[in-house]
């Protein structure tokens, strides 16, 4: 029973306008890299509990999924630099032909960042490639800005 108490009250904390913002930032960042991690629940929560912050809360959820995203890009462009120096074996062709699409995409391809899955790593293709920065962030925050706001309303209407 002391758990559900101290979960109770750990959930009001993090619920907090003050705290609660600070909390959906941390996770959408940390989510937008590699670690398997949602952040949708974190919007939902404090927007569910605090109506007022909808907005808030879409636009720092925006800004630090977009962050995590651009530390993935980092990620990938450093790969790039290593790959290059250790370059020894052939591309396979199905990678080959991932690469050429991408590459015709350009940093528009960033807008699918959203995706589950391929979200994430597309980020770190995107600096491995050496797409230009400035664009693939932008990209990547109208992409993850429209998937917060699309799914925080849903789930608002649903529930």
């Amino acid at each position: 029973m002391r758990m559900m108490e101290w979960m109770h009250t750990l959930l009001d904390w993090l619920a907090l306008p003050e705290v609660g913002l600070s909390t959906v930032f941390v996770v959408s960042l940390v989510s937008a890299t590699l670690l398997p991690m949602g952040s949708e629940p974190a919007v939902f929560g404090l927007v569910s509990l605090n109506p007022d912050l909808f907005w808030p809360a879409i636009a720092v959820a925006t800004v630090g999924n977009t962050l995590g995203g651009m530390i993935s890009w980092w990620m990938g462009l450093g790969a790039h630099h290593v790959v290059h120096h250790l370059r020894g074996k052939p591309t396979p062709t199905y990678q080959a032909r991932a690469l050429s699409w991408l590459q015709q995409l350009g940093p528009k391809a960033c807008l699918l960042s959203w995706l589950p899955g391929v979200g994430d790593p597309l980020c770190a293709v995107a600096g491995y490639l050496r797409w230009p920065a400035l664009p693939c962030m932008a990209y990547m925050a109208v992409g993850k800005g429209l998937r917060y706001l699309a799914m925080t309303s849903l789930l608002l209407w649903v529930f």
